[in-house]
């Protein structure tokens, strides 16, 4: 009886966590989602998580030189993102 009552319990928890494994994966997955529709509306912020990409792979990596193609740099990068918000009434210095 009590072997019974052992399985059953081991049942029940697990098909929680899995339940709870396919919540956080949908939660997951919509949020993902929602972060693509915003990125494809605003192209700044596009080029903003590119940048921030950049600065999780600098962490683990300790050094990323970044070639823009242009003279210029990192501000050559940043005058590039002042491109792609369309001068939203952003003054530049």
């Amino acid at each position: 009886m009590q072997m019974a009552c052992s399985a059953c319990l081991k049942a029940e928890r697990a098909a929680k966590s899995s339940l709870i494994r396919r919540q956080e994966w949908t939660a997951a997955a919509r949020s993902l989602l929602n972060t693509a529709r915003l990125m494809e509306g605003i192209p700044l912020l596009h080029g903003l998580k590119e940048l921030e990409a950049l600065e999780k792979l600098a962490e683990k990596v300790g050094r990323i030189d970044l070639h823009t193609g242009e003279t210029g740099g990192f501000d050559a990068i940043l005058q590039r993102l002042y491109k792609l918000s369309g001068n939203t009434g952003c003054e530049k210095n």
